[in-house]
């Protein structure tokens, strides 16, 4: 059950994962010393263009609740940026056209819960990408609340096997997979580490200190244990690290009150993380909750962890105060 979906998410993602490649590689220090956008810009909407039309092709009925629309690509001065994005998709797909662009972008224009439904994120991490380092397209179906099939295409992840280029795949209940990006396969099954004290565990944080607490890390990681040097990375190429044994421990901590966390940033590396052992809750214990649309809205936070670990940081959290 769900082979269909799996397979088609697989495909999309590589599908988006060749186009990223593809503009990153484009990416010179002219381009960051001007801190010109428009690379991930073109990345992210041929992405999700990509990504949609695929889904929406074998399961039209499908919603999809994604990150961007191409309301602003329709404005006239933003017309040689669409013609780019056009470009991009149609080294891809040749038949492509900017009114089909915009079109199959738009498919992703989902925001309501439904029973079953798609989420996207075409480029997650962006500020990665523009360093031309580790960034991920995560695409998950979500059927009644629960996050049941995922696919997580991580271009720049070194695996363990030491391929450059990654993508982890999972069924809920039939455990998570790792391919190398450029082969047709589901690839092997990979497991989360049996780690059990925190001298022995290493956690895997975001690069920018504004996606999570650093301080409230360190103090977290001084109260379980650990010493090991971080694994410090964009996107949610950090939940493959996890699921595939190399860290052991992700938290997403709070870095302003009052702020929801985006569902299309965690679906596809929670399933990935859970099927391969490991456990995903939110900072004060609880199920991450897929039923609210766009926003994990009864959440705060994100902890990822091997399972064994997981109590440890959650009584390490509750012990820093940042429950209340």
């Amino acid at each position: 059950m769900y082979d269909r979906e799996l397979n088609t998410a697989i495909k999309a993602v590589r599908e988006a994962a060749t186009l990223c490649a593809r503009v990153q590689s484009q990416i010179d220090d002219a381009v960051l010393e001007k801190n010109d956008k428009s690379p991930v810009t073109i990345a992210d909407f041929a992405s999700q263009a990509l990504v949609c039309s695929t889904i929406n092709e074998a399961f039209p009925d499908d919603p999809i609740i994604a990150e961007e629309d191409s309301a602003d690509l329709q404005i006239p001065e933003n017309t040689p940026l669409l013609v780019r994005i056009t470009n991009e998709i149609s080294a891809t797909r040749s038949e492509t056209t900017s009114d089909l662009a915009c079109r199959w972008i738009d498919f992703g224009g989902a925001d309501r819960y439904t029973d079953r439904f798609w989420t996207l994120d075409p480029i997650d991490g962006t500020k990665g990408f523009l360093r031309t380092e580790q960034y991920a397209i995560a695409l998950a179906l979500i059927v009644e609340g629960q996050v049941t099939v995922a696919a997580l295409a991580c271009p720049n992840l070194i695996t363990p096997t030491g391929e450059k280029g990654a993508v982890f795949s999972a069924i809920k209940g039939q455990g998570t997979f790792l391919a190398s990006l450029t082969s047709n396969d589901a690839g092997v099954p990979i497991h989360v580490t049996r780690t059990q004290t925190g001298a022995d565990a290493r956690f895997c944080e975001s690069v920018e200190s504004g996606h999570s607490s650093h301080d409230d890390a360190i103090a977290i990681a001084n109260a379980i244990g650990i010493t090991n040097e971080s694994v410090r990375i964009d996107s949610q190429a950090k939940y493959g690290v996890v699921a595939s044994g190399m860290a052991d421990i992700y938290m997403r901590l709070p870095t302003r009150k009052g702020y929801v966390e985006r569902i299309w940033d965690h679906a596809a590396g929670v399933l990935v993380v859970e099927e391969a052992g490991g456990k995903a809750t939110d900072i004060t214990g609880a199920p991450l909750d897929f039923t609210h649309g766009k926003g994990l809205e009864t959440n705060r936070g994100v902890i990822v962890t091997n399972g064994h670990l997981h109590d440890d940081v959650l009584s390490a959290i509750a012990q820093r105060n940042l429950v209340g």
